[in-house]
């Protein structure tokens, strides 16, 4: 981990536990970590403990709204205010797509104030930001570079987003405000993310996050049968190469949810969840002050194959695997 670390631009922060004998690693586990869609989880746990509780159900219909609507992944935004979505096909597009606006739903649907209720428990308390739903944040960022970012419709800041990262994005932030680019509180878009990160919204520490992971392998958050729904919409039966899961052996299976955000990044995940945890590992992975995507990706990716090297020999060798050689 130091060397890996070393080799890249940023910081970076994991926890790893193997849940057969509690043998735990820590890297800067016990602060705060901006979790960007990785949230999108604890959201999932909670619509379906409320589901559980019997104040939701999988098939009831939620009916989109404008101030649903906000950009990123999925299609869901492009879709006509009054769409009925249930709540299952929207737990799947908000896990397996990482579709905003149906997080957007489903947090409207259980109450921001009940969400970080349960957020605290899920989370651990200590290093929890408030969750915010994703209008939320994109309105705080650009309220670090003008006052009167709210009066910005959902649409507008669908457009904005259109716009590249970086100078571009500003300008399209000023044009939608109808300012001049000088007319705005910050020079550059880092800026405007970097005064965001400061308020700590939407943050856990790792190690709380791996606790909820493991509390979900051993069957303590939902029922077996949403727990199984949780293990599909979280890419169980797939392989992505993607981030940590490009340095593990495709015969792991490897439940998982990433997210990525302005110069942040996360992969949380939980090798081998089946038989309740019984042979699991437990990943919580972030990464910050570097390119969220190709840096990050390398970052994530030594990891995996760290924990290969480490910890998967046996199950490897058992299979007839090759070894996997050091990162």
């Amino acid at each position: 981990m130091d060397r890996i670390e070393q080799a890249t631009p940023g910081q970076l922060g994991l926890y790893v536990k193997r849940l057969d004998n509690g043998e735990t690693f820590e890297h800067a586990a016990d602060r705060p970590w901006y979790l960007a869609s990785s949230v999108k989880l604890p959201i999932a746990i909670s619509v379906l403990q409320e589901v559980e509780a019997g104040r939701l159900r999988m098939n009831q219909e939620l009916v989109l709204q404008a101030t649903d609507k906000v950009d990123g992944s999925g299609a869901v935004v492009w879709q006509p205010d009054g769409t009925r979505h249930n709540v299952q096909s929207l737990l799947k597009r908000m896990l397996m797509e990482s579709d905003n606006t149906a997080a957007n739903l489903l947090i409207r649907a259980v109450g921001e104030d009940p969400l970080n209720q349960r957020a605290q428990a899920l989370l651990g308390g200590r290093g929890v930001g408030r969750i915010t739903n994703f209008t939320e944040v994109r309105y705080q960022v650009y309220e670090e570079a003008h006052p009167d970012a709210r009066r910005l419709s959902n649409m507008d800041l669908v457009r904005i987003a259109g716009a590249p990262v970086g100078p571009k994005r500003l300008q399209a932030l000023a044009r939608s405000l109808d300012v001049a680019p000088g007319a705005l509180n910050v020079k550059t878009l880092d800026e405007a993310y970097d005064r965001y990160y400061r308020h700590q919204a939407n943050t856990a520490t790792l190690e709380g996050y791996g606790a909820m992971l493991e509390k979900l392998v051993r069957g303590q958050l939902v029922s077996p049968a949403h727990q199984q729904l949780l293990y599909k919409d979280l890419k169980f039966d797939t392989y992505d190469a993607y981030r940590l899961e490009a340095g593990l052996p495709r015969s792991v299976r490897f439940i998982h949810k990433t997210g990525t955000q302005f110069h942040r990044a996360c992969h949380m995940g939980v090798i081998d969840p089946q038989d309740n945890g019984r042979r699991a590992i437990v990943v919580a992975a972030c990464a910050e002050g570097l390119d969220e995507m190709k840096e990050a990706g390398k970052a994530f990716e030594q990891i995996g194959r760290a924990i290969t090297q480490t910890m998967l020999q046996d199950r490897l060798a058992a299979k007839g695997g090759r070894p996997v050689a050091a990162p």
